[in-house]
């Protein structure tokens, strides 16, 4: 695995990769790594791709610069997993490359309701900061395909939302979510658990897995969100929200016969961890 901090670097090893016939699969990052990244590894191998991998943590994302501070950073741990994983190249760059002084690279779409609902309401400006930092590191690495994880749903919806929008030719494959055995989803917060928030952790999931079954079987999204909060609040945690809506646009769905993309989303505080899960309860296609 080679490993690069300067873009010119990185693109001279791209160049002589394509020019070798092959296809670029990237998956941004901002470290402290697990099981359900290499998972996007994996994936862009088994597609034929070179996959390649950034770890930066974007300051731009981050409306509390408390998290942003406490946000694990373990590039040796990283490193060594990515060699096991079967990652060509990794692009760890400073701040001040990505975002050279003097150079505004904001991107200013406007995504209206979608940066708007769930995590819009709790985390103003980290969508503009996510999508600015995917587009920046794309124009970067130019891949023909960008893996990212399912379990951040609605950055994912935004992130394709702005390829359509900007026409960019790349495809974006969502890559399933990799969970504990208990059924919490990986995540790099998970570090930050208490024993105790551990244990309580998994309801999030028991949570939408409750909520699809509730779902399938007719009963009102009123009745299931209010159950759903109820439950999230036993186990201890804070719920900020439960939704159930349209995979595409995020608006709220009512019955299943109203789209044929459901998929319910949770954030909740686990002691001074937040964390977000989702799951499909609905999907007649395959998604791109």
């Amino acid at each position: 695995m080679r490993i690069f901090e300067k873009i010119a670097d990185l693109q001279g090893w791209l160049a002589q990769r394509r020019e070798a016939g092959y296809s670029i699969g990237f998956a941004p990052t901002m470290g402290a790594l697990h099981e359900g990244h290499l998972s996007l590894v994996r994936m862009a191998e088994a597609a034929g791709d070179v996959p390649v991998v950034s770890i930066f943590v974007n300051p731009t994302q981050f409306n509390d610069p408390e998290d942003l501070r406490r946000y694990p950073r373990m590039p040796e741990h990283d490193i060594a997993l990515l060699q096991t994983a079967g990652c060509q190249a990794l692009f760890m760059p400073d701040v001040e490359e990505v975002y050279p002084p003097g150079q505004d690279l904001t991107v200013r779409l406007d995504f209206g309701r979608l940066t708007e609902v769930m995590e819009g309401q709790f985390r103003p400006g980290h969508f503009q900061g996510m999508a600015t930092v995917v587009k920046r590191l794309l124009d970067i690495v130019e891949p023909q395909r960008l893996y990212m994880g399912q379990k951040d749903f609605q950055q994912l919806t935004i992130v394709r939302e702005m390829l359509r929008r900007l026409a960019l030719p790349i495809e974006l494959v969502m890559c399933p979510t990799v969970r504990e055995p208990d059924g919490l989803a990986m995540s790099s917060r998970n570090l930050r658990l208490t024993p105790e928030m551990r244990a309580a952790a998994p309801a999030l999931f028991r949570t939408l897995m409750a909520a699809g079954k509730a779902f399938l079987a007719g009963t009102s999204t009123a009745d299931i969100q209010q159950a759903a909060l109820q439950t999230l609040h036993s186990a201890g945690l804070r719920p900020e929200y439960f939704e159930i809506v349209d995979g595409y646009t995020l608006l709220p769905v009512a019955h299943p016969e109203a789209s044929p993309f459901v998929v319910a989303c949770v954030a909740a505080w686990a002691g001074d961890v937040r964390l977000i899960d989702n799951l499909v309860l609905k999907e007649e296609r395959q998604q791109q």
